[in-house]
């Protein structure tokens, strides 16, 4: 297979999803309080796409992960601990010179006022990732690729990275993006946010948040936010409490072949009982076919810790694609799995058994209202009824 700059032919594949991006360790806090006053921390991992690619083979998909770590104990620790979740590992690099990146957290939830983040991934080795450096065949390899705006943040060749596993290329897999806009990486960064809506375009699905495309595009509104990315087949507009919602259509033109068939899967079909706040709706775009605009309420959730979320939201959508489901149980099965990570305190749980989790979908939107899920919701044994709370 060629480099960058040529096209990529890919082989039959056994690989689902392919993740690429930075992965670090994480010291989790012992007890509440300011990092200054924590007396000891656990150590855990923490990295978007790695997260994603975790979760996806929880939930029994093949999944690698690639990326770049340091040759030091801490890249031993991330390799084989995301390798412990069925990860295919073999792709990432180990850098003999950079270290791996590391960092530290109070238990606050990010949200609040007092959580305190201390990261220490400048000249990381995974900042170092570059055209030159990656191994494209191994990138190439799944049925979707999955990235994350984070890593166009890390250093000007970690975007150019981007830019190049964005660009139009024969033989292209389905390329999934999660904006990911984290303001702080991006003070003195290679770019301003606005290159992530560069990349976006670029891609055919896209998560982003209501909230992260005002902050970084003064995008405002989900309507607003598919206008300015009209080119996915599919832009997922995370709500937060609202819920999502869904633009699906077909592209104003092929960007690649898409051979591995994820995008293939049916964007939409009606199922009986859905109500108006879940029924599709077809609006035209300007320069393709007719969107069908699908919103899916969120749960209600009782929530230990807010983190890693949006990455187990991603898997679950991811998931639900890969097994050609409908448009709202894409939403629904994110939704749920984001529900197992809000429900403990790490960035990483089990998933509900698929086999639960379809029970759960499958709920009409009435009942689907009434669920309030909670700490050892995902239990196998636990049938719909015993998952609510009145």
């Amino acid at each position: 297979m060629s480099g960058p700059a040529g096209g990529t032919a890919r082989a039959a594949t056994t690989t689902d999803v392919v993740c690429l991006g930075e992965s670090m360790v994480t010291f989790l806090p012992s007890q509440p309080g300011r990092l200054a006053d924590v007396p000891s921390f656990g150590r855990g991992i923490g990295g978007a796409e790695s997260n994603v690619a975790c979760a996806l083979a929880a939930a029994g998909h093949r999944a690698a992960w690639v990326g770049r770590v340091g040759a030091d104990g801490f890249g031993d620790h991330l390799v084989e601990t995301i390798g412990g979740y069925g990860v295919d590992t073999s792709a990432v690099r180990r850098d003999p010179v950079r270290p791996t990146g590391i960092y530290f957290r109070t238990a606050t939830d990010r949200g609040a006022g007092a959580h305190e983040v201390a990261y220490y991934r400048a000249g990381s080795a995974a900042s170092a990732m570059s055209p030159a450096n990656v191994p494209y065949e191994e990138v190439f390899a799944g049925r979707v690729l999955h990235l994350s705006g984070i890593t166009a943040a890390l250093s000007a060749d970690c975007l150019e990275l981007l830019r190049e596993l964005t660009a139009p290329r024969p033989g292209r897999p389905l390329v999934s993006f999660d904006v990911n806009h984290r303001p702080h990486l991006w003070r003195g960064g290679p770019a301003d946010p606005s290159v992530l809506l560069e990349l976006a375009r670029r891609c055919d699905l896209v998560f982003v948040g209501e909230d992260e495309a005002e902050e970084a595009w003064g995008i405002v509104g989900a309507e607003a936010i598919r206008a300015a990315l009209p080119e996915p087949s599919v832009v997922v507009v995370k709500r937060g409490s609202a819920g999502a919602t869904v633009f699906s259509g077909l592209r104003p033109g092929p960007r690649s072949s898409n051979a591995g068939g994820a995008e293939s899967a049916p964007a939409s079909r009606s199922r009986e009982g859905e109500g108006a706040e879940s029924a599709p709706a077809s609006r035209s775009r300007e320069g393709g076919g007719a969107d069908t605009v699908t919103p899916v309420p969120a749960l209600r959730v009782d929530v230990v810790a807010a983190v890693g979320a949006g990455d187990a939201f991603a898997a679950g959508f991811l998931s639900a694609t890969l097994r050609g489901l409908p448009v709202r149980d894409r939403v629904r099965h994110g939704h749920l799995m984001a529900a197992a990570v809000l429900t403990v305190p790490g960035d990483l749980t089990e998933p509900p058994a698929r086999d639960h989790a379809d029970r759960l979908v499958a709920l009409d939107d009435e009942a689907w209202g009434r669920l309030r899920l909670g700490p050892g919701w995902t239990a196998a044994d636990r049938a719909p009824e015993e998952v609510r709370t009145p």
